[in-house]
């Protein structure tokens, strides 16, 4: 893996240990070639296949990946229940990310979910818990804010029960309730950097507390043309930056 990192990137190049990717763009570029919107998003999960790969071939550790937020639930109903279909026949696909030794798992709150879907996340999570080449986190019925709530209730129900006292809740405190670790042990750095593609310029309530000191790549590609080059394009652009964490 090293000899083929060294050959993709420039010697040198820091490569972010945790890439978050807002996969915008899928309808936008159906819609270009006239073409149903369902099938954006089938060459969008296309793209996040072979995006995955090679930000394992790079040497990321940790990749996460808004799949389908809390708000897009709004959308027309047979497109949700499209993505639901591909999210289902991607979860009978994932073997080829079993056979490369990366985990997968998923993050956000699964209740409004289909029961056959939860079933083979959870498949999915066992089948991989021990793999350690790369981490992959699908953001499902996934939001920002929603995250946050969902760790305030538990650190609510830990002082109701006695074994917490509100003077105990810090920033370590609630960073360790947040979905991201609920990993079986494990918890999900900070991100590095996110990636939005198709030429929007904002998080939409993704990863917001995760986010507080990530660096933002933002580009016009549409996400089903975002190719590897682009994948490594931002990453270079990470790695000039110079990250100071509030300090001088």
């Amino acid at each position: 893996m090293a000899d083929n990192k060294k050959a993709l990137l420039p010697e040198g190049t820091k490569v972010p240990v945790h890439i978050g990717i807002i996969m915008d763009g899928n309808g936008r570029w159906a819609k270009k070639r006239m073409l149903p919107r369902k099938l954006g998003h089938r060459e969008g999960a296309q793209t996040f296949r072979t995006i995955t790969r090679h930000a394992k071939l790079l040497g990321v550790r940790y990749v996460t990946v808004y799949a389908f937020s809390t708000e897009n639930w709004r959308r027309p109903v047979d497109e949700v229940e499209a993505l639901m279909d591909l999210f289902e026949k991607y979860l009978d696909e994932v073997n080829d990310f079993v056979d490369e030794h990366i985990r997968v798992c998923f993050i956000g709150d699964r209740s409004m979910l289909r029961r056959s879907l939860r079933d083979k996340m959870e498949s999915v999570e066992k089948s991989s818990e021990h793999f350690d080449s790369m981490t992959l986190l699908i953001a499902i019925n996934y939001g920002g804010r929603d995250e946050v709530v969902h760790a305030a209730k538990k650190l609510a129900e830990r002082v109701k029960k006695g074994e917490l006292s509100p003077e105990d809740i810090d920033e370590k405190a609630l960073n360790d309730s947040l979905y991201t670790a609920e990993l079986a042990g494990d918890i999900a750095p900070d991100v590095d950097l996110i990636i939005r593609p198709s030429g929007e310029q904002r998080l939409s309530n993704f990863m917001i507390w995760q986010a507080a000191y990530a660096e933002y790549y933002f580009t016009n590609i549409l996400w089903p043309d975002f190719k590897p080059a682009d994948l490594e394009a931002a990453i270079i652009e990470y790695s000039d930056r110079n990250r100071r964490f509030g300090g001088v």
